[in-house]
């Protein structure tokens, strides 16, 4: 073990500036935790959905349902049948999503994947099973609609839940949550002293 260990270690004169790169990578990796509120991910808070600020539509349409009573966003976009399922479908969209965010590449207008719609019909017939039972839920299926098979719930519930118009159009006097800033409160101060001392 104590050989394994030795690999890593480099050689005398190498030691410092490793350490030294080494700190700057942690620390740049530790800020962009912070700074994207990379821990808010973890939980099911609907505002999470908008740290970025593309989602603002899409969260203010959902404050504006019924939905919203009831239902988080990961209830209707996450699958809810297992924990492992959740935490890796929540992993390689939130990916998906910060890869495209950050690189500013989000199409114009946002429409779900084949995968998310999968899992909205899902969660569609898990809440509303009692309901839908009595028209057989089960043909009903996100599966395939691209090709023209099967149907999606919201075929025909167009307005659940974000409403008939996907934007802020819809509740044009909508005030979204703003962000938390990235930047520490005693750096904050430390600005504003030096403002107003100039």
């Amino acid at each position: 073990m104590k050989r394994f260990i030795q690999l890593f270690i480099p050689p005398g004169n190498w030691q410092v500036p490793v350490l030294i790169v080494s700190g700057m990578l942690v620390g740049i990796g530790l800020l962009i935790f912070r700074a994207s509120n990379a821990h808010s991910y973890l939980s099911d808070d609907p505002k999470t959905c908008i740290n970025c600020h593309v989602m603002y539509t899409q969260y203010a349409s959902w404050m504006h349902s019924s939905h919203r009573e009831t239902a988080t966003c990961n209830d209707c976009h996450v699958p809810q049948d297992n924990v492992v399922r959740k935490y890796l479908f929540k992993a390689k969209d939130g990916l998906r999503h910060a890869t495209i965010f950050t690189a500013r590449a989000e199409p114009q207008v946002i429409q779900i994947k084949q995968a998310g719609a999968n899992v909205v019909q899902e969660n569609c017939i898990r809440c509303h099973y009692d309901l839908v039972d009595m028209i057989s839920a089960i043909q009903v299926s996100a599966d395939g609609h691209e090709e023209g098979e099967g149907a999606r719930c919201w075929d025909c519930h167009r307005e659940t839940p974000h409403g008939t118009v996907n934007s802020l159009s819809a509740a044009p006097f909508t005030l979204v949550p703003r962000m938390n800033s990235v930047m520490p409160e005693w750096m904050e101060k430390s600005l504003k002293n030096k403002t107003t001392n100039e």
